[in-house]
């Protein structure tokens, strides 16, 4: 008994046109790869990426227009909320704009424990971009080192703010209280305790067969089309470019230490996991010769109790973990700003991710946006 399948001439060559039809997939806003409240819309012809649309705005808080019916002072928690990873970074972005803005001199400590913050939540934020990066192509070890690292930064952000997320730590003239007694002993510790921690991860990654195949030769963003688009930090680093504001427009005192700008070479997902891999190492260079050199003295400059800066703009950008994050600051010389306006690094990160997901296929895209490391607070403000 013959189907109707099989009657067909012998020798009769079966067509290989198949009719297909490209169709589309929300990818979020409550999937575990975005990171975040993050829709992505994709048009797929089969597993294949044709084009791929985010939409944001799921985390939209309004942080700017609240921002001008807040004291200066009172505006440095909500920098917290912005890239919440690297809120230290944000706390030091906004205080040193506003500073610019009156013209303030920031004690000598003051400035080393500021670097010494700063390169801190660095080192946090890389750490806790490997083990997410790691546990999205399914390696699930890493995160639970990595995390483990976190956990020493942590303890000492607690020791010295209270705080473990978001620290509100710096202020307006330097920060809000000296460190506490030990700091600089436990974190010396932990430099040398995290340096071999960070070989440690690359073999467990660097020479896996799975991790090499899922982000070698992946999302390549050339140098060209990432300087058209803007984006900076690691991913721009990844593609060769070496861009890093603490180098190229020296702020705070960063001008005094020795440290290295990785670069990669071809703008794909393992450059840009390399870069993060040497940032790590040089963050903690940074930090061994700020805890050498950290001076006694005061940690906060005379500033009046009320801020009011004089009438006039400033704009001041700095490196924070994902990139260039920019303050501008309007002043009408009330005790509130008049306009405050951020340059999320995230934003124009995410903007480069149409061009350089197209062909590839859906398991790839979890990968690629995985290493550019967005953080959904600074993007939707």
């Amino acid at each position: 008994m013959t189907t109707k399948l099989s009657l067909r001439a012998e020798g009769e060559a079966i067509s290989p046109q198949i009719e297909t039809e490209e169709f589309f997939v929300n990818m979020g806003p409550q999937h575990p790869a975005t990171h975040g409240i993050l829709r992505l819309l994709l048009k797929l012809d089969g597993e294949v990426l044709q084009e791929i649309t985010p939409y944001i705005g799921y985390l939209h808080r309004n942080f700017e227009k609240i921002c001008e019916n807040r004291t200066y002072t009172q505006v440095i928690p909500y920098t917290d909320r912005l890239d919440y990873i690297g809120a230290m970074n944000n706390n030091l972005g906004y205080c040193i704009a506003v500073e610019r803005l009156m013209g303030i001199t920031i004690p000598e400590r003051a400035e080393y424990i500021r670097v010494i913050m700063a390169e801190l939540n660095r080192v946090a934020s890389h750490l806790v971009w490997l083990g997410t990066f790691a546990l999205d192509l399914g390696a699930w070890s890493v995160l639970l080192y990595c995390f483990r690292e976190r956990e020493e930064i942590m303890n000492l952000y607690e020791e010295t703010c209270g705080a473990r997320l978001t620290y509100s730590y710096m202020r307006i003239g330097g920060v809000s209280s000296d460190l506490p007694d030990g700091f600089v002993e436990k974190a010396k510790r932990f430099v040398n305790y995290c340096r071999p921690k960070i070989d440690d991860y690359e073999a467990l990654l660097s020479k896996n067969a799975i991790f090499l195949e899922r982000t070698k030769g992946i999302g390549i963003l050339p140098k060209e089309l990432a300087i058209n688009y803007g984006v900076s930090g690691p991913l721009l680093r990844g593609s060769g470019v070496q861009w890093d504001l603490r180098k190229e427009e020296p702020y705070s005192i960063y001008e005094r230490f020795k440290f290295d700008v990785p670069v990669g070479t071809n703008g794909d997902c393992w450059d840009r996991y390399k870069v993060r891999i040497e940032e790590m190492r040089q963050s903690l260079k940074v930090l061994e010769q700020a805890l050498n050199d950290i001076p006694q003295g005061e940690t906060l400059a005379k500033v009046p109790r009320v801020i009011r800066p004089p009438k006039g703009e400033v704009y001041f950008r700095s490196e924070s973990p994902r990139g260039e994050l920019g303050f501008y600051v309007v002043s009408d010389n009330s005790p509130k700003p008049y306009r405050i306006k951020v340059r999320a690094p995230s934003f124009s990160n995410l903007s480069c991710i149409s061009e350089i997901c197209n062909g590839w296929k859906v398991a790839d895209i979890v990968a690629i946006l995985g290493s550019i490391d967005i953080v959904l607070g600074e993007l939707d403000r």
